[in-house]
């Protein structure tokens, strides 16, 4: 099923005689749901947008491609830096405005601006009953009761179908440049992006690959030059500075985990302390990109090694295995968490026909 308008949607829900596997441009999708296919990439289209407000909304359909063009040529960007994983888990397709949200599908600029989530002002979505439900608005500000945006943002399909999204979107920077750190062993180099994010300088960036640790900074263009003179004098190793484009290219690396794409084996993405990243991937002995000044570590391994990682990760943080063949992909909930996200599944999907086992 392909539905073009939210009146279709929630027609097509409402109809449904079994499990759905909700998905947009299946770019994005994990886990192992199953049920008959219902995209919502024929919800299409920019409703409004108010560059002077920054605030865009959109139909959740809507290729990240045509948000982004759409933004360039009034010089604005989603802040949150959407990942493009296709080359990592060996996809094709258009990766959808709605997915995004739906996998809370955020890059390296989340050390300073926060994940998709943190940008989201409302959503529209279509619940379990087929009945249409509005969230947020499309400006910033607190209410009382439920916050179904942050609900919504991350939890892929399985509690409704987005039919639209609102952000608040951001200026793109005068300038942009990086610092590349090299000559440091990985325990040295993170610490390094800890010192970088630790600062006053407004870093947009830390990650760490290839034996390099990256240190973006963005902004007026006398301010970056004066933040990385200052962040230069505070880090070991030998430091040199990429600018602009060649910067971008640093980071289009790092949000598409370009290093490890088209490589055997399993990948798996590790949210930790990032006092403890080094120690993780020093006992796994895999290969990896760490983002987020470490907290986030894509590490590739050989395969069947999950009992290995969740040992690793225990007490410490969250695995997902994002590409491999085998076993549960998502960790294992405590039995508390579990009872509640059971409880809020039947509020929102009492049938249960969203993506049953996506969470699995």
């Amino acid at each position: 099923m392909r539905p073009v308008t939210e009146a279709e949607l929630a027609e097509a829900v409402a109809g449904a005689r079994g499990p759905l596997l909700v998905r947009g441009g299946g770019t994005r999708t994990l886990g192992h749901a199953v049920g008959e296919v219902l995209e919502t990439s024929g919800l299409t289209g920019v409703e409004l947008y108010e560059p002077g407000a920054l605030t865009l909304v959109v139909q959740a359909g809507t290729p990240v491609a045509e948000v982004d063009r759409v933004l360039a040529a009034e010089r604005q960007r989603l802040a949150f830096e959407v990942p493009d994983l296709r080359g990592l888990l060996g996809r094709e397709g258009v990766s959808t405005i709605g997915g995004v949200v739906a996998a809370n599908a955020s890059g390296p600029r989340w050390v300073q601006v926060g994940a998709c989530r943190d940008a989201c002002l409302g959503v529209r979505f279509v619940d379990g009953s087929g009945t249409v439900v509005k969230n947020g608005g499309r400006v910033m500000k607190n209410v009382t009761g439920y916050d179904l945006v942050k609900l919504l943002a991350g939890s892929r399909g399985v509690l409704g179908v987005l039919s639209e999204v609102s952000f608040k979107v951001q200026a793109l920077p005068e300038a942009e440049a990086t610092l590349v750190v090299e000559g440091l062993a990985d325990e040295a180099g993170l610490s390094a992006l800890r010192v970088a994010l630790g600062s006053p300088f407004d870093v947009s960036g830390g990650a760490r690959h290839s034996g390099r640790s990256l240190i973006r900074v963005e902004g007026m263009a006398g301010s970056v030059t004066y933040r990385l003179g200052e962040l230069t004098a505070r880090l070991g190793g030998e430091v040199r500075t990429v600018e602009g484009d060649a910067s971008a290219a640093l980071w289009r690396d790092v949000r598409d985990v370009v290093p490890l794409q088209g490589k055997p084996g399993d990948i798996w993405r590790i949210a930790t302390l990032p006092t403890a990243a080094a120690e993780v991937v020093a006992r796994l002995d895999g290969e990896a990109v760490w983002d987020w000044g470490g907290g986030l570590v894509w590490l590739r391994l050989d395969p069947g090694r999950g009992a290995e990682v969740a040992a690793a990760v225990a007490g410490r943080g969250h695995a997902t295995l994002v590409k491999g063949q085998g076993g549960s992909v998502f960790p294992p909930e405590a039995a508390e968490v579990a009872a509640l996200a059971a409880g809020i599944k039947a509020k929102f999907d009492p049938r249960g026909i969203f993506n049953p086992g996506m969470m699995g």
